[in-house]
């Protein structure tokens, strides 16, 4: 296992809107490169439309809207392999899927999770934002209110999935789901702290910045989507 002195560059991508699917198909092929050394660590950010996905010790009780309703409101449903309950994804959210090869930074889990957690912290600091976390469930808050939600899968020390932050988040769209099945707290953005849109480009560069510096790297290299498909992932 390499130490956090190793010199590590970065890929980071950005996707854009992207269907769920689509991009739950991107990172598969791109663990499997990862897991072969046949492409360095790599960071995606990314929207995507209505969706509300499920993990796999999710209660499918968390999901309140019916079949009629999610046709009504454009809503997309997922069960998927990471960890935790339900979760939603949309327009005005940032969501990061890392996919790392653990190996080369540490292999613990609760480490990478917790690092997650700080680079959200980090990023809502330099907004004057005080967040913090809750020590019975994974995510990032302020005070009862959920501004990010993290869920990952690690197999053989390489990452899938990742977090979901609330920047311009219609929050509305929280209300047909017990988010994370958390049942007393609320959720909330970075729009709704500050009472003003943020600008979702200044974001991302915020936390890209943060996840260089909270994982290590020497390095960030930025690859665009198409450019990223027909290297990397080519056959």
């Amino acid at each position: 296992m390499a130490n956090q002195s190793t010199y590590r560059n970065l890929i980071y991508s950005d996707l854009g809107m992207i269907d769920y699917k689509h991009a739950w198909d991107l990172q598969y092929d791109t663990f499997a490169k990862r897991l072969k050394d046949e492409t360095e660590d790599i960071l995606f950010l990314l929207q995507h439309p209505h969706t509300y996905t499920l993990g796999k010790v999710a209660d499918k009780e968390n999901l309140l809207s019916n079949e009629e309703q999610l046709k009504e409101l454009g809503i997309n449903v997922y069960e998927i392999d990471r960890g935790g309950d339900i979760t939603y994804h949309g327009p005005g959210q940032i969501v990061g899927y890392p996919i790392l090869k653990l190996s080369y930074w540490k292999e613990d889990t609760h480490a990478y999770l917790r690092g997650l957690e700080e680079v959200i912290i980090q990023t809502c600091a330099e907004y004057g934002l005080k967040t913090e976390r809750n020590p019975n469930y994974t995510g990032v808050w302020i005070e009862n209110r959920k501004i990010a939600a993290i869920g990952i899968k690690v197999s053989r020390w390489v990452t899938m999935h990742g977090f979901a932050f609330n920047v311009n988040t219609d929050l509305s769209y929280f209300g047909g789901i017990i988010p994370c099945g958390i049942k007393d707290k609320d959720v909330t953005s970075l729009q709704r702290e500050l009472g003003r849109e943020i600008d979702l480009d200044e974001v991302k560069l915020k936390l890209m910045s943060n996840f260089k510096n909270v994982f290590g790297y020497s390095e960030i290299k930025r690859m665009h989507k198409e450019n990223f498909l027909q290297t990397v992932l080519q056959p």
